[in-house]
């Protein structure tokens, strides 16, 4: 198993499977039940436990701690498990926590995705992909956060909320509600406060659509009835599937709210 890539002061269990060209540092730990798929790296002082997976060229900083059991009182040692895809960059002092049986058993990551110093991942969260959470922002368990969300820094995301895809979530913000597609929160206690314009420009999303989603967010803020029903509304109406995602999400299952424009 050492080809010259593994440190000789690392601890890798009996039963791990490790990948062709796995590099891991010095005083890394490796536990039994983990997979570290080709080309992961471990820079040095890496723990990863439990019934963990890494996906191929995976980068991992000093001092994260994946795999490890739930930080929540109703576990009771279940083989639970944290999925972790391809090509995440996963900065020091990350904790990203395996599942629990009553939520399903799996926390999961999606590829492309950025964790900056400090953050954690609790039990149960499903993260997409291209994922951005900033320094020391923390997700509580069950969240779900789509494609191409970006969590501000020192933020929290309160446990069973949803991140809606392409929305983004100012620094020191506290989001205690789902969060639409697209949708822009700051503030400390979470106001939705506009759409992220900046993030769809980048996209290269057309201008047609971004006029559209301009629109249902007026509609939504400033409409006749309840959230649920200018949503509805908006889905009979528009032609845009921009507009028809945000429709999609609010009409979804929640266990959560919404943050409902100002």
């Amino acid at each position: 198993m050492n080809n010259g890539l593994i440190h000789p002061s690392a601890i890798i269990e009996e039963g791990a499977t490790i990948g062709e060209g796995v590099k891991i540092g010095p005083f890394c730990h490796i536990g039994a039940d983990v997979t570290l798929d080709s080309g992961v790296e471990l820079k040095s002082h890496v723990v990863v436990k439990g019934r963990t997976t890494i996906g191929c060229d995976t980068v991992v900083f000093s001092f994260a701690v994946l795999g490890e059991i739930p930080q929540d009182l109703k576990f009771n040692g279940e083989a639970t498990a944290l999925i972790i895809g391809e090509r995440n960059r996963i900065r020091e002092h990350v904790t990203m926590n395996t599942g629990t049986q009553g939520g399903g058993g799996v926390t999961k990551i999606g590829n492309d995705c950025l964790f900056m110093a400090g953050c954690h991942v609790a039990h149960d969260v499903v993260i997409a992909d291209r994922v951005i959470l900033v320094n020391n922002s923390a997700v509580a368990g069950h969240c779900i956060i789509e494609d191409d969300a970006i969590i501000g820094g020192l933020s929290g995301i309160h446990q069973f909320v949803r991140i809606g895809r392409g929305a983004i979530i100012g620094a020191v913000t506290m989001v205690t509600n789902d969060v639409i597609p697209f949708g822009l929160v700051q503030a400390p206690r979470g106001e939705l406060d506009g759409l992220n314009l900046v993030g769809l420009k980048r996209k290269g999303v057309a201008r047609s659509d971004i006029t559209a989603l301009r629109a249902a967010f007026q509609m939504l803020a400033q409409g006749e009835g309840t959230f649920h029903d200018r949503a509805k509304r908006l889905g009979e109406e528009t032609n845009s599937e921009y507009v028809q995602q945000i429709v999609d999400f609010v009409m979804g299952a929640s266990d959560r709210s919404f943050l409902t424009p100002r």
